[in-house]
């Protein structure tokens, strides 16, 4: 299936609210990790059913539920019901080719963001859909499948490093966002290089397999600019504390987290315009390598113009033709032509 979309025909002619996972069918059970801790003390534990985490909901300090694959709807739904979250929250959970955005709904924030992973193998980008529900003293993670993107924030807040730990849920929020957006940079540094090296190969030796690595990072190109353009309205938004449940401290941060998004997307618009103006030089290449063909192609049948009209001058064959009796006409024939085509 196609980077650009997923299954959104799936919910056609559906209710609103209506519970449809449109990624790629993987029925399995979600591992679930979940972490309670405040400055002092640290609890966690790792489930596979969403039940442990119930008790969790008005608890003190902070608990962070991280939902690592969502294609088991049973579970999201019962874990939706305890948290009272929205139906049409649920549903653009499972929606997986939602736009990047954040919605308030008084007591909780819901915001969907995309993770970015460059395979250097392929040279392939790939997107992938996380999304949060922020409340006053809990965060709830939501992955498609299950990976590890998350693992250094929960690091820190196993060794309680930096003020992770004497913050709030916003500022594990902030964590969560900052690490996804560090991670854009990775990526886009992988992704220049891989760019540096095709510029390199266009300029110099260009192949009609190169057409087709700039097409697909073009491609790649409109994924980065689809993922990152809507994030920075989405971190503005964070950033002016329309919510209540992001403090005055916390918005300090998101500031920085702004000032990133917009250094990522002023990178891939960079990168776009250097893979257009590589179209060009590719085109431009081509038609050059072209020209010179036809040029050494020309040269050739020009120099053996006259000497083809010289042997078919003395191939007709009339009886009374001059010079036909000549003893060495053959080689002053010859000798003829070598001259001409010297001279040409």
């Amino acid at each position: 299936m196609s980077k650009f979309r997923k299954r959104r025909a799936a919910k056609a002619g559906l209710p609103p609210g209506t519970l449809v996972y449109t990624g790629e069918k993987v029925d399995e059970q979600a591992k679930i990790c979940i972490m309670e801790y405040d400055e002092n003390i640290l609890s966690e534990k790792e489930t596979s059913t969403v039940d442990e985490c119930l008790v969790f909901k008005n608890k003190p300090g902070v608990t962070w539920i991280d939902v690592n694959g969502i294609s088991h709807i049973p579970n999201l739904q019962k874990l939706g019901e305890c948290f009272n979250l929205h139906p049409l929250v649920m549903e653009d959970i499972l929606n997986v080719d939602q736009r990047p955005k954040t919605e308030d709904y008084d007591d909780y924030l819901f915001i969907v963001l995309k993770t970015i992973r460059y395979d250097r193998t392929s040279d392939d980008i790939a997107a992938q859909q996380v999304s949060f529900i922020l409340g006053p003293n809990y965060v709830i993670s939501f992955h498609e499948n299950a990976t590890e993107i998350f693992a250094p924030v929960r690091e820190r807040v196993r060794t309680a490093k930096g003020r992770i730990r004497k913050g709030g849920a916003d500022y594990l929020a902030y964590s969560l966002i900052d690490l996804i957006v560090d991670n854009y940079f990775i990526v886009l540094e992988d992704f220049g290089e891989h760019i540096e090296f095709l510029e390199d190969e266009v300029v110099k030796q260009p192949t009609p397999a190169t057409l087709g690595i700039i097409h697909r990072c073009k491609n790649d190109m409109i994924l980065l600019r689809k993922s990152m353009w809507p994030l920075r309205e989405v971190v503005s938004r964070l950033e002016r504390k329309e919510s209540p449940l992001i403090s005055d401290a916390t918005s300090i941060y998101f500031k920085d987290v702004y000032d990133h998004v917009i250094v990522a997307i002023d990178t891939v618009e960079t990168n776009r315009d250097i893979l257009s103006g590589m179209l060009d030089i590719y085109l431009s290449s081509v038609s050059y390598k072209l020209n010179e063909i036809m040029k050494v192609l020309t040269i050739i049948a020009t120099i053996f113009m006259p000497l083809t009209f010289m042997a078919g001058v003395y191939g007709m064959n009339f009886k009374n033709l001059p010079e036909l009796q000549w003893e060495y006409g053959y080689f002053i024939a010859l000798g003829g032509m070598l001259a001409v085509a010297l001279t040409m």
